[in-house]
């Protein structure tokens, strides 16, 4: 190798005495002069197809000049850029020279291994595509097998389980400190709990190195502003675990969407002895337990009307004006949850990667429904009709409507839903932002998104049509 990582020409003396180099010496000077030509022509034309950037026009590769101005390189500039030896010069059985495009290929490769081409040019270039042979194609795998493989990971997703550790829980960087056999045979009887009672749409994750933390998501219950979302938490056993109840953080994203869950991260709940509280509100270390304090934020925190759990605020729930509060407290709140959706499906917390994108491409449908739902005026949280019930509402509609018929024999219309009157305008103007965002999301997660695209593209096309 020269200097600037060149093969180095292998010239034609005393190692020019092998047979095959013997051989091809009988050939004249004409014959060599036009086999030369014949190859600068072919390493041309090869440029020239590959497009590596360069006009119609020039046919000629021309590389960077900094890269040739050193003189050991363009000494011989002319036969050195082709990098032929005359012992790999063979000819067929009429004298004609033949090209052998896989060697060609391997010395150009060598050739611009010293090259610093941009990715974009390097993609274009066939002999820079060095391919791994033992890889082969099996390792690039189909739209197809990688919608299979999330859905397989999902369905396998245990609901409790024990991984290495946690590099990014909240906790992580505070040690527990001196801890006794009571409280790791303790904190072992609550894993037993949550393995055994853990409700459906709670997931849990402890570390086996570091077992005073623990890692839960709650998925937010139908009904709810917070329905479909995943709410991550992060929990610590103290030292003094059960004696003290362990500390609990939320992964807000800096968003408020509960009384009871602050931007900061801190969940205000009496059995964590965050809010005050009395009897079996409280933390008891005989009872306690951590498997409790998740149901009761599924229950008690993630609930219809959030506006309520704001102290004091439950004595106006039964007053227009509270209703009407609450219910622009709901459209905010899912609001954030959309937004928390997206925060976790572009920043998964560890561990959970497989149940986020395997909950988002199974629900990601009816979470784009609600939204044009609630976006049509419904309240949200409200029912959504489903595919199905759409479908046949549709059928009836046109049945209804093609019969001709008397009117007594035509079936009595349902009522339509109440919509919500005095909301806010910002509220569909922003949905409508958050809905194109989850959509993108979505899709790239393999949901069932093909209507809401669908719609998307005529709606583009009826706008293209219509500009002047």
């Amino acid at each position: 190798m020269d200097a600037a990582g060149y093969p180095k020409m292998q010239g034609g003396g005393a190692s020019s005495s092998s047979s095959s180099s013997a051989s091809c010496r009988a050939a004249d000077a004409a014959v060599w002069d036009a086999v030369q030509q014949q190859k600068r022509q072919r390493c041309q034309g090869s440029s020239s197809n590959d497009q590596v950037g360069l006009s119609t026009e020039n046919n000629s590769f021309q590389a960077p000049e900094p890269e040739l101005q050193n003189s050991d390189c363009v000494e011989d500039e002319e036969e050195d850029y082709y990098l032929y030896d005359e012992d790999d010069v063979c000819y067929d059985d009429d004298g004609d020279y033949e090209f052998d495009e896989t060697d060609f290929n391997q010395q150009l490769a060598d050739k611009f291994d010293g090259l610093d081409l941009p990715p974009g040019v390097e993609a274009t270039v066939p002999w820079l595509q060095k391919k791994d042979i033992a890889d082969g194609p099996s390792t690039f795998k189909s739209m197809a097998e990688l919608d299979a493989d999330i859905t397989k990971k999902y369905e396998f997703f245990k609901q409790f389980d024990v991984v290495e550790n946690f590099l990014d829980h909240h906790y992580a960087d505070k040690p527990v400190g001196k801890t006794g056999k009571d409280w790791t045979k303790r904190i072992q009887y609550d894993w037993k709990l949550l393995e055994k009672d853990l409700p459906a749409s709670i997931y849990v994750r402890v570390s086996e190195n570091r077992m005073d933390l623990l890692r839960a998501v709650i998925i937010g219950p139908q009904g709810t502003p917070y329905h479909d979302g995943l709410f991550f938490f992060d929990a610590q056993f103290t030292s003094t675990y059960p004696s003290t109840p362990p500390v609990v953080y939320y992964h807000s994203g800096g968003l408020r969407l509960n009384p009871n869950l602050y931007a900061c991260g801190k969940v205000c709940l009496s059995l964590l002895g965050t809010w005050s509280g009395s009897g079996c509100e409280k933390w008891n270390s005989a009872h306690s337990t951590m498997l409790q304090v998740l149901v009761s934020i599924q229950a008690l925190v993630l609930n219809e009307n959030p506006y309520f759990n704001e102290p004091g605020y439950e004595t106006y729930a039964n007053s227009a004006t509270g209703q009407k509060s609450a219910m622009d407290y709901n459209d905010t709140t899912f609001q954030y949850s959309c937004r928390t959706m997206l925060y976790s499906l572009r920043r998964s917390p560890q561990h959970f990667d497989a149940l986020v994108a395997g909950h988002f491409r199974h629900r990601g449908h009816a979470i784009l429904a609600a939204c044009k739902y609630y976006m049509e005026g419904h309240k949200v949280g409200s029912v959504v009709p489903n595919k199905d019930e759409e479908d046949a509402k549709q059928q009836d509609d046109t049945d209804a409507g093609g019969s001709g018929g008397s009117s007594s024999g035509a079936k009595p219309q349902p009522e339509k839903p109440d919509l919500c009157k005095g909301r806010a305008a910002s509220f569909k103007t922003n949905m409508a932002v958050l809905f194109e965002e989850l959509l993108m999301e979505f899709n790239v997660k393999g949901a069932d998104t093909k209507k809401f695209c669908d719609e998307k593209l005529k709606k583009n096309q009826q706008a293209a049509a219509a500009a002047p």
